[in-house]
């Protein structure tokens, strides 16, 4: 498939899903456009690493489909057999919170897993393969040293190498930024970015960070209540009218998500006078 604005690798249509009585997404409709840079965004518990996992098929809905786009048309993912989807999940790679890196493997060994257990490739070529995916990362130095030994930056630039070690079409990124210090956030968001570009990827991230976020993504949905507050480009997202999504975007303190969690008045716990000083001072 050729990219175009309007082509989906990702689609979601009308999904729900939700643990026992407890519904995280609600007649949820999202797209993720194929070659393009898309984020995540909203506030914690939202859903959004839950449809990471939907798209992975580690969830299945409990209505509406969640249509994986391919050369032959698209399939619905919480349809599919085991065997379609561990296919599918070949065309698709993770980067998990914090790196999720073996610790008992080395940076090598780690990046190579994929590859050794996937393929039958012969041991000279996961070695070059290996090394040119640590040398995109800016880590091919660091080939035979421990996760114990590495930064947390650099453990998500290895798991980072290790998402795209089989050449996915689809990589998926849960939290890439966070806990990093500034200069191992830039790394990560320019990764992200170049890597997507460079090799024809399509890629979708959770982030709560904006600037970062929004200065690489090409598509942003934000996520609130179970539903999609909002989705377009950067800056069609900065614009919303929405006060959720006004919030959000803007940081600010109080606004539909409150300052002040839900209790007695100030009148009830300090009195008629305490009430309006309170007022006063606001």
């Amino acid at each position: 498939m050729d990219p175009t604005p309007s082509t989906p690798l990702v689609e979601l249509r009308h999904l729900s899903f939700g643990y026992g009585e407890r519904l995280i997404l609600d007649d949820v409709s999202l797209t993720i456009p194929l070659g393009k840079v898309t984020a995540l965004m909203g506030a914690s518990g939202g859903g959004k690493t839950t449809i990471l996992r939907l798209i992975g098929g580690q969830n299945r809905a409990q209505k509406g489909e969640l249509r994986l786009y391919g050369p032959g048309g698209h399939q619905d993912v919480g349809a599919m057999s085991q065997s379609e989807l561990y296919a599918a999940r070949r065309r698709m790679g993770m980067l998990f919170q914090f790196g999720a890196l073996f610790a008992d493997l080395s940076v090598f060994e780690n990046v190579a897993f994929p590859l050794r257990e996937h393929s039958q490739l012969p041991q000279a070529l996961i070695r070059d393969i290996v090394l040119m995916k640590l040398d995109a990362v800016g880590l091919r130095g660091a080939r035979d040293l421990m996760p114990s030994e590495v930064s947390g930056g650099m453990a998500r630039r290895i798991a980072l190498a290790r998402a795209i070690a089989l050449d996915p079409e689809l990589v998926m990124y849960d939290e890439p930024f966070s806990g990093l210090d500034p200069i191992s956030l830039g790394t990560a968001a320019r990764l992200i970015r170049t890597l997507n570009d460079t090799m024809g990827l399509t890629s979708i991230f959770v982030s709560h960070e904006l600037e970062q976020t929004f200065s690489i993504a090409d598509h942003v949905i934000i996520l609130a209540n179970g539903r999609v507050a909002a989705q377009g480009t950067p800056q069609e997202v900065r614009q919303s009218a929405d006060p959720l999504v006004t919030q959000y975007v803007h940081a600010l303190p109080d606004g539909p998500v409150r300052f002040h969690y839900p209790g007695p008045s100030v009148e009830d716990d300090f009195g008629a006078e305490a009430a309006r000083r309170s007022e006063a001072w606001a």
